[in-house]
């Protein structure tokens, strides 16, 4: 093997073999394609699965967090019902969301925050195995990067309208989740025939499941999963889906500024609550 051959990579934005001394990729024109960044950010971004793994494992992540902040505060707990399931405390020093931390507390941030925050074991296994099976269809028909940008707005725009609605304190990915079935419904509903009208009648079936659910179901937020899915239809309207306008430089930026507002709001989440319990 030459050195040449030892110093090749794959380009993070257009996955082709080139060399690690390039500038900019030749293929796609990515500029430093070698570096840490690109590497690490423009291959989640770029890659479906990586992106689909990545936001799985922030939830999972953020999850296993406040269980360890719960427990440091109250103990382990030996009742199997409570075992899994973190307390109001921690979830609300990481972020959870509604009228109380928003007008007693003054975190708006929380709008994001919140969408990586779940109650209990069941809570995170149903929502993870409802961002698997949903996320490949909106990640084929709407590209990475727009996937990525209705999932943290529709999550932001749910947890808005249940803030409005008056909902006190609510957690979960499921007004995001809910963001990608508003989309997948536009797109069944616009693209039409018998692959769009399949489409429809499917994640029509999502929709009525999951509302019928939240009426059967105590302390439910309906409110930021209606308002999800319509921030989620909303979106892929004016983003577009990939049929009728390619995935643009536009579309990068956007998922790129989402990607850091939510790092940057869960690393305050982390940092913030872990201050608050040494202080």
């Amino acid at each position: 093997m030459t050195p040449n051959h030892r110093r090749s990579i794959l380009c993070p934005n257009c996955r082709r073999l080139i060399s690690g001394d390039e500038p900019a990729c030749p293929y796609c024109g990515l500029k430093k394609p070698t570096s840490l960044w690109q590497r690490l950010v423009g291959r989640s971004l770029h890659d479906g699965d990586q992106l689909l793994k990545v936001l799985i494992g922030v939830n999972v992540v953020m999850y296993v967090l406040s269980l360890l902040i719960s427990a440091r505060s109250t103990g382990f707990s030996l009742n199997p019902l409570f075992f899994l399931s973190p307390d109001s405390r921690s979830l609300l020093l990481l972020g959870a969301s509604g009228q109380i931390p928003i007008d007693r507390l003054h975190r708006w941030w929380s709008l994001v925050s919140a969408n990586y925050l779940h109650g209990s074991i069941l809570h995170i296994f149903f929502n993870m195995i409802a961002l698997k099976q949903l996320a490949p269809l909106v990640l084929n028909e709407y590209g990475n990067y727009r996937m990525f940008i209705i999932y943290t707005l529709s999550g932001v725009a749910g947890f808005f309208v249940s803030y409005l609605a008056g909902v006190s304190f609510t957690i979960g990915a499921s007004a995001a989740v809910c963001g990608l079935i508003g989309s997948a419904l536009y797109f069944g509903k616009s693209r039409g025939g018998i692959y769009g009208q399949t489409i429809f009648r499917q994640i029509g079936g999502w929709a009525l499941g999951i509302f019928m659910f939240g009426f059967f179901v105590p302390a439910i937020n309906n409110w930021a999963h209606g308002g999800g899915m319509l921030a989620g239809a909303a979106l892929g309207f004016l983003l577009g889906y990939q049929e009728r306008i390619r995935e643009k430089q536009i579309h990068k930026i956007g998922a790129l500024f989402c990607l850091c507002i939510t790092g940057l709001v869960l690393l305050w989440a982390i940092l913030s609550s872990l201050y608050l319990l040494v202080a």
